[in-house]
C-alpha cells in the first residue's frame, strides 16, 4: 500500500482514541474505567480472532501475551490511575512524552539511530500537547505522574517490540490485532473482578458506548495501529499518537462547550506541524537508506 494511505489509515487509530474521554464522560456509567478497558479489549479481541481464524503459534503464544499486556492490559490500569490522581491535562501532556521514549527505546532495541532533527520534533510534539491540554491550576501528583509515565513508557515499549517482532507469516492483520486485544482483556478480566466488578445498571446509551469503544475504539483502531506500526518507521506512529488528546481537546470544545485559548491554538498548531514534520524527516530517512548504494569488499 501507498506510504501516505498507510499513515492515513494509521492516524485513524489515535483519532478515534481521542474520542474516549468524551464517550466515557457521557455515556459510560462512572467509577468502572477498568471495566471499561476490559469491554473494550476483550470481546474485540474473541471477534478480531473468530474473523482472523488463527491462533498463535510455538513462540508466538508468549509474544502475543508479552504484546498484549503492554500494549494494552498494562496500559489501561496505569492511565487509570494517573486520570484518578492527576487532572487530565497533566496526564495527557506526559503522554505526549511518549516520541522522546520510543526513541529511546528504538535506540536500545532496534538499534536505530538518534537524530537531533527527529529528537527536536519529538521534543515540539510534547511541547505542543502541554500547550493543549495544561492549564495554570494543574495540580501534580508524584504517584500519578509515575502511573503515567509507566503506563506511555508500556505501550511505547509495546510499539517497539511490534516493530522488531513483525507479524507472522499468513496471520493477517485483524487476526493478530485479535490476539493482543484478547491478551489485553484477559489480564484485565482479573483486575476488574477484584476491584470493580460489572456496573449496577447499563443503560442504551452506555451500551452504545461500550459497543463504540469496542469495535471503532477497539477492532478496528487496533487492526490498522499494529499494522502502521510494521509499516512504517517506528517513530511515525508515536507522532500521530500526539493527534488523541488533541482531538479530545476539540471534541470537548465543539461538543462539550469548551472554549478554546490562545494558547491552546498554538499548541494544536505546534503538534500538527511537529506531526507534518516528523512524518517529512522519516519518510526522507527511509528513502535514503532503500536508495543507499551496496558497499562491496574489494578482493583482497
Amino acid at each position: 500500500m501507498n506510504p501516505l494511505a498507510t499513515l492515513l489509515l494509521t492516524a485513524l487509530a489515535p483519532i478515534s482514541w481521542g474520542t474516549t474521554y468524551l464517550v466515557t464522560t457521557e455515556l459510560l456509567p462512572p467509577g468502572h474505567p477498568l471495566f471499561a478497558g476490559l469491554m473494550r479489549a476483550l470481546p474485540a479481541g474473541l471477534l478480531a480472532i473468530a474473523i482472523g481464524r488463527r491462533l498463535p503459534s510455538g513462540g508466538w503464544w508468549l509474544k502475543a501475551a508479552v504484546l498484549g499486556i503492554l500494549n494494552i492490559g498494562a496500559f489501561f490500569p496505569l492511565l487509570f490511575l494517573a486520570a484518578e490522581r492527576l487532572p487530565g491535562g497533566v496526564a495527557a501532556a506526559v503522554a505526549g512524552a511518549q516520541p522522546l521514549i520510543i526513541l529511546g527505546l528504538g535506540a536500545l532495541v532496534l538499534h536505530d539511530r538518534i537524530r537531533p532533527l527527529t529528537a527536536a520534533i519529538a521534543a515540539a510534539g510534547a511541547g505542543g500537547v502541554a500547550l493543549v491540554v495544561l492549564s495554570p491550576a494543574a495540580g501534580i501528583d508524584a504517584l500519578g505522574i509515575i502511573a503515567a509515565l509507566g503506563g506511555v513508557t508500556a505501550t511505547a515499549a509495546g510499539m517497539v517490540l511490534t516493530k522488531r517482532w513483525g507479524r507472522p507469516a499468513g496471520v493477517g492483520a485483524v487476526a493478530y490485532a485479535g490476539w493482543q486485544l484478547t491478551a489485553g482483556g484477559l489480564f484485565l478480566l482479573p483486575l476488574t473482578a477484584l476491584w470493580e466488578g460489572v456496573p449496577a445498571e447499563i443503560d442504551p446509551g452506555a451500551a452504545l458506548g461500550y459497543l463504540w469503544l469496542g469495535t471503532v475504539g477497539g477492532l478496528l483502531a487496533y487492526t490498522l495501529w499494529f499494522r502502521g506500526i510494521q509499516e512504517l518507521p517506528v517513530i511515525a506512529p508515536g507522532l500521530l499518537a500526539l493527534l488523541s488528546p488533541v482531538v479530545a481537546t476539540v471534541l470537548g470544545a465543539t461538543i462539550g462547550g469548551e472554549t478554546f485559548t490562545v494558547i491552546q491554538l498554538i499548541g494544536i498548531a505546534v503538534v500538527l506541524a511537529a506531526l507534518v514534520a516528523g512524518q517529512i524527516v522519516t519518510r526522507r530517512a527511509t528513502q535514503a537508506r532503500t536508495h543507499a548504494p551496496l558497499e562491496v569488499p574489494l578482493p583482497r
